[in-house]
């Protein structure tokens, strides 16, 4: 699946393959004067050496396909002593040869070596399947898709593998033993909802249209009520996207850098978030830089140095205590001389009732929006899905100052109480951008609401 397509005008080269090994050169047939294609000596011809007599050379005209000579570049022996030999050496005429019919000189003519297979290109990135290759066909870039769409399917469905226990077997459950669908049967199922931490309000919007389908008898079994589930599930989740800011293509690839702010409380992995975007963005073509501007935690500039130069990205930042403001200043100014196209910035991570943090996010976003036209044009919030319903009220304290675009869930493999991205969805209106599914480089996946709603009722 692609990750971060978005790459300035500059950036957008054609991918030509000069990494890949070079194609053996075709070799042309030699000839004498009078055109007659050369033969290479028989095979139990000693070859020459330096320190023999170089025998003349009798070339020997066919009508059949023309042999190539061996090339003194790959290793073959060659006919010549060397390029002073081959310069003075006088011409040589052709032996006459008695004519003979086509089926002799198929047995005359030793049968030839068909050539080696090519050797394979060497695997590349999974993160490149988004810039057009000239040495590859369509076919060939759409399967590759295609592959990477079902490893990330199969790898986010065992994710929420924990939230879908918790969910759709509990519904099972619900429906193991009964007949009809009854008052009892649907306080059941809103247990089941809950405990998943879909959230109260988008629970009892569901049951409510749940019953008018039990009503209109549109709902009469298991099959039929988790399809309900699954249409209102996703619903709520393509609605968020009409807010905030689901792609970043929505901003001009003129406007450079394109800045990312990333906030939330400490704990919530928002360090390993910076690293892995970086990581995929940089992975599809991009130029990326990461800001610490985070320096009341001393720890949270070590960890994104680790993460820097793990990913081979740039890092600004200062010593501890300095204006975070100050900082991300600096940053953008670097941003601008390096031509970047992207500025990952990291933002202090204290608790969310703190005024001073929030001042200080307000003071950031005022900088970044003097220096970049638009800046910041994606701030992410990062919550933990463990933390559930608690991670909500992080995410609307957020909102109502630091103008949160979109949401980063991570640890959405360690807990059964997925069904928070639902809740944020429903009550934010805004969209998961993104979402982490293990501890890799490469466990951080576009958020996929179809995929996941799928996944929950596999």
């Amino acid at each position: 699946m692609a990750f971060w397509r978005r790459k300035s005008n500059e950036q957008r080269f054609i991918t030509l393959g000069l990494s890949e090994p070079a194609a053996p050169a075709r070799e042309e047939p030699a000839t004498d004067a009078s055109g007659a294609q050369l033969q290479p000596p028989a095979a139990q011809s000693p070859p020459p050496t330096a320190t023999t007599t170089t025998p003349a050379l009798e070339p020997t005209a066919t009508g059949g396909a023309p042999t190539p000579l061996p090339s003194r570049e790959t290793g073959g022996a060659s006919p010549t002593v060397g390029a002073s030999a081959e310069a003075t050496r006088p011409h040589v005429p052709a032996k006459p040869q008695p004519p003979t019919s086509e089926s002799a000189r198929e047995r005359v003519e030793p049968a030839r070596t068909p050539s080696p297979p090519p050797r394979p290109a060497p695997s590349r990135s999974p993160f490149q399947s988004s810039v057009l290759g000239l040495d590859r066909t369509m076919e060939e870039l759409r399967a590759e898709i295609e592959a990477q769409e079902q490893t990330y399917a199969v790898r986010f469905s065992r994710a929420v593998e924990k939230t879908r226990e918790s969910l759709s077997e509990k519904i099972d459950t619900v429906f193991q033993g009964r007949k009809v669908i009854d008052a009892e049967l649907l306080d059941e199922l809103e247990e089941a909802l809950i405990a998943a931490d879909i959230g109260v309000e988008t629970t009892l919007d569901i049951l409510e249209k749940v019953r008018r389908g039990v009503t209109r008898k549109e709902i009469n079994d298991i099959a039929a009520l988790k399809q309900a589930i699954k249409d209102e599930l996703l619903s709520i989740l393509r609605a968020s996207e009409r807010e905030g800011v689901a792609s970043e293509e929505s901003v001009p690839d003129t406007v450079a850098p394109y800045v990312l702010m990333i906030v939330g409380v400490n704990g919530v992995g928002k360090t390993t978030t910076i690293g892995k975007l970086a990581q995929r963005i940089k992975a599809e073509g991009n130029d990326v830089l990461i800001c610490a501007a985070d320096t009341f935690r001393a720890a949270a500039s070590d960890q994104l140095a680790i993460w820097a130069e793990r990913t081979g990205v740039p890092l600004v930042q200062q010593k501890s205590g300095t204006d975070p403001a100050a900082v991300l200043f600096d940053a953008l100014k670097s941003a601008k001389a390096r031509r970047s196209d992207v500025l990952i910035v990291d933002t202090a991570g204290r608790l969310h009732n703190k005024s001073n943090l929030m001042a200080e996010l307000e003071k950031m976003k005022r900088v970044a929006a003097r220096e970049v036209e638009g800046a910041p044009h994606e701030t992410l919030l990062v919550v933990d899905a463990v933390t559930g319903q608690n991670g909500l009220e992080q995410a609307r304290q957020f909102l109502k100052v630091a103008g949160v675009t979109g949401i980063v869930l991570t640890k959405l493999d360690g807990t059964a109480k997925g069904g928070i991205a639902v809740a944020i969805a429903r009550e934010l209106r805004l969209p998961i951008r993104y979402a982490g599914i293990g501890e890799k480089v490469d466990d951080l996946v576009v958020f996929d609401p179809e995929q996941y709603v799928n996944s929950l009722f596999a």
